[in-house]
């Protein structure tokens, strides 16, 4: 994969996925025009990303599909893999073009290693394109965070609850609640 010195755009990123420069077996993703290496994955998050999206697939109402581990556009030069996202049923078999901010309702990070991350960056990118429901399944302290009402012009949600082990979780799709999930279901 060749170096970028460079803020590069999504449109950039993806002629160079296309072209081959960045290869379907490099795990990266672009971040505030920056392509940045994932992290490795060890089992407890594979079991969290499992566990949250089929246990989302069981709520989440016609209209919607949950997706594992897809890119989503969340702004001009940041397109992540979330590791579970909701996004409009219409783009399911959609081989134009990826989901933006737009498109989803809902994204969660599966974090242990990547906490920090997901609290910092991601967290204020996601809430910078307005994704209005961000979880991260804090894997470390067994719990679900839920950040609500993003506000654009901070970069920050004005609202987090946690839920623990023992709790039932409203999951929001498009601003009306669509169901509950038991935040055990969710948790390795």
């Amino acid at each position: 994969m060749a170096t970028v010195t460079q803020p590069i755009t999504v449109d950039a990123y993806d002629r160079m996925i296309e072209d081959g420069t960045i290869g379907e077996d490099d795990q990266v993703e672009l971040w505030d025009g920056g392509i940045v290496a994932k992290r490795p994955k060890n089992p407890p998050h594979g079991v969290g990303t499992t566990k949250v999206a089929e246990t989302l697939e069981g709520v989440v109402p016609a209209g919607w599909y949950v997706s594992r581990e897809n890119a989503v556009i969340v702004g001009p030069r940041s397109k992540p893999g979330p590791d579970v996202s909701v996004v409009r049923a219409a783009l399911k078999f959609d081989t134009t073009r990826d989901p933006t901010a737009a498109d989803c309702c809902l994204l969660v990070e599966v974090a242990d290693s990547s906490l920090d991350d997901d609290r910092g960056k991601k967290l204020e990118g996601y809430a910078r394109a307005g994704i209005p429901v961000y979880w991260i399944a804090n894997l470390r302290d067994r719990r679900i965070e839920v950040y609500t009402d993003p506000d654009p012009a901070t970069c920050t949600y004005l609202s987090r609850v946690d839920y623990h082990p023992g709790h039932d979780l409203p999951v929001i799709d498009d601003g009306q609640r669509a169901g509950r999930v038991a935040v055990a279901d969710l948790l390795p």
